[in-house]
């Protein structure tokens, strides 16, 4: 008689991941909820992990258990099991030794997937243990991504019947050419797009080269290139991204703006488009701006609880003006609107100034800047204070006009936001004062400015600890080896989740410097800014290398990775 195997609720006691009572209460739920494994269940009570479930699994029915990520695979190896194959019955195949091939599964009474692969790769299967998870992210690391196989299929597709095509002309968006997604380059196009939603991707690079078109999707402020159409495809995929974006096809010697709405899996984007001509033929990038995802609270910013308590804080102020600092690309439009999102209520009357508008918000006024019909930041600001609003939003100051309405906005009972171009939060202060704003008007209207820029976050699959630190960086980011004591410092790896980078999303690191007393009269006497730099600092003021360097002892981010953003002001390299 066989013997029997031991109960999965009895190993993970043993593994002392769970306990007797977590046990009890699983089962219980199992009997309510009929169809559900008890390693489901567990997973939901969130008392375990899919990994320690796995594993457990693994032992239960004598399965070697295996991490896939430590797996580097040749694509001999891959080209044995077809990728229908590999999705169809979640597994991926991990060595071929002729005879018999070696498969990771997650599921171990899957036996009509092994007898299944038995009977079309017509070899003996040995089994191995892993996450599904792990087989999921395995199958798109290898194989590529479903999007992307989707992509290059798209090229091909297109290239066949590009003669077809280039017949259609400026003609691709009639009813009778564009049988919509039957269009070769229609589907290309649509594809392109899905595939960068999927990447996490920002934006979406269309660069005509002397003899190519390349394709690059930014993902966590990095370029990558990606699978791209031929030279012969560059007109007819450019007139398809103007024609969706409302542009004029027959211009291209001028640079044009337009906007795409589209749903990608059921989530809306909303794209700016922006057309430059350049040497081979119009460069084009686009923006995509998910209306689910963009509108973040400012929990999830990255602020440090100190910051976060005190920007908090300061948002509720009645009047002044609070700045948001730094280069192009360093999120204070995503600060500015988690802001708005945390006043936004049916008591407070919100009015924006935007160029462009970048995320609609419900239950707030938002102007876009037309300068072409007299649109501009001033003249919507001086409507604007006819409107009674308790909170204006200036997307930009630029000129001296616009600083001294929105002072004057301030000054007069509002609560301004707005961004300004400067290296960190005290430089906001000088200037305003070198656009020509009075410095009195400086000092007695802005309650606080905050510098910040965007840094990647490592990825939790992959990160490890880094035995031997760089001791420049760590010179050039002001870290004592005293402080090293007791804390590790981690590396990106790079695995199947985060796409071989390491990195995985970006946060921000900010410097927050709230007006005193003191720093009011500093900056009415025009005191320098370096000595303006050291009050906010006794202030209270954490510059942002040191936020930065805060996160790299939280294990969030790298050495790298700060170092290219900030470093100390006394150390050349």
């Amino acid at each position: 008689m066989a013997q029997q195997r031991k109960l999965l609720g009895k190993i993970l006691e043993e593994m002392k991941i769970i306990t007797a009572v977590q046990v009890k209460t699983a089962l219980k739920k199992q009997m309510q909820e009929s169809g559900k494994k008890l390693g489901e269940i567990l997973v939901e009570m969130a008392v375990a992990t899919p990994a320690q479930v796995t594993e457990a699994l693994a032992r239960q029915f004598d399965y070697p258990y295996v991490e896939l990520k430590n797996f580097k695979l040749g694509p001999e190896v891959i080209k044995t099991v077809p990728r229908d194959v590999c999705e169809g019955n979640t597994i991926f195949p991990i060595k071929d030794s002729g005879s018999s091939l070696t498969i990771a599964i997650s599921d171990p009474l899957d036996l009509f997937a092994l007898d299944n692969l038995k009977f079309i790769l017509n070899k003996e299967i040995i089994v191995v243990l892993a996450p599904k998870a792990d087989i999921l992210a395995k199958i798109e690391a290898a194989y590529g991504s479903k999007a992307q196989s989707d992509m290059t299929a798209a090229i091909e597709q297109a290239t066949v019947t590009q003669s077809e095509i280039k017949l259609r002309g400026q003609d691709l968006d009639s009813d009778d050419a564009a049988q919509d997604d039957e269009a070769p380059v229609i589907k290309f196009v649509q594809t392109m797009i899905g595939d960068a939603v999927k990447q996490r991707a920002s934006d979406i690079h269309v660069e005509p080269m002397d003899n190519r078109v390349r394709i690059r999707f930014r993902v966590d402020g990095v370029c990558q290139e990606v699978s791209s159409p031929p030279k012969r495809l560059q007109g007819a995929v450019l007139s398809r991204i103007k024609i969706m974006a409302d542009m004029d096809i027959s211009e291209k010697r001028k640079p044009q703006d337009g906007r795409i709405k589209v749903s990608v899996d059921g989530r809306e984007l909303d794209i700016r488009v922006s057309a430059l001509p350049a040497t081979h033929g119009e460069s084009m990038v686009m923006r995509l701006l998910d209306k689910e995802k963009g509108l973040i609270g400012l929990e999830a910013m990255g602020f440090h609880a100190g910051d976060y308590k005190r920007f908090k804080s300061l948002i509720r102020r009645p009047n002044g003006i609070i700045l948001v600092t730094g280069p192009t690309g360093s999120g204070k439009t995503t600060t500015l609107y988690a802001a708005l999102k945390e006043l936004n209520r049916a008591d407070v009357k919100i009015i924006t100034a935007e160029n462009p508008v970048e995320y609609n918000m419900v239950g707030i006024n938002q102007a876009q800047v037309k300068a072409g019909v007299g649109m501009t930041f001033q003249r919507i600001l001086r409507a604007m204070l006819r409107q009674a609003p308790n909170i204006i939003l200036v997307g930009e100051i630029r000129d001296q006009e616009t600083a001294e309405i929105a002072i004057q906005a301030a000054l007069t009972g509002h609560l301004v936001f707005s961004t300004l171009h400067t290296n960190d939060a005290p430089g906001s202060l000088t200037r305003l004062i070198d656009m020509g704003v009075k410095p009195f008007l400086v000092a007695s209207s802005i309650q606080a400015a905050m510098g910040q820029r965007l840094i990647r976050m490592l990825c939790d699959s992959c990160k490890e600890p880094d035995p031997e630190p760089d001791t420049i960086i760590l010179q050039g980011l002001g870290i004592r080896p005293e402080d090293l004591r007791g804390r590790k410092i981690y590396r990106p790896v790079g695995c199947d989740q985060c796409r071989n980078t390491g990195y995985r999303g970006r946060k921000g690191i900010f410097e927050l410097m709230e007006m005193n007393s003191v720093m009011r009269d500093m900056v009415f006497r025009k005191e320098p800014l370096l000595k303006i730099k050291e009050q906010a600092r006794l202030s209270g003021m954490v510059t942002l290398l040191e936020d930065g360097v805060r996160k790299i002892f939280e294990g969030k981010t790298s050495l790298d990775e700060v170092i290219t953003i900030t470093h100390r002001e006394d150390i050349t390299y």
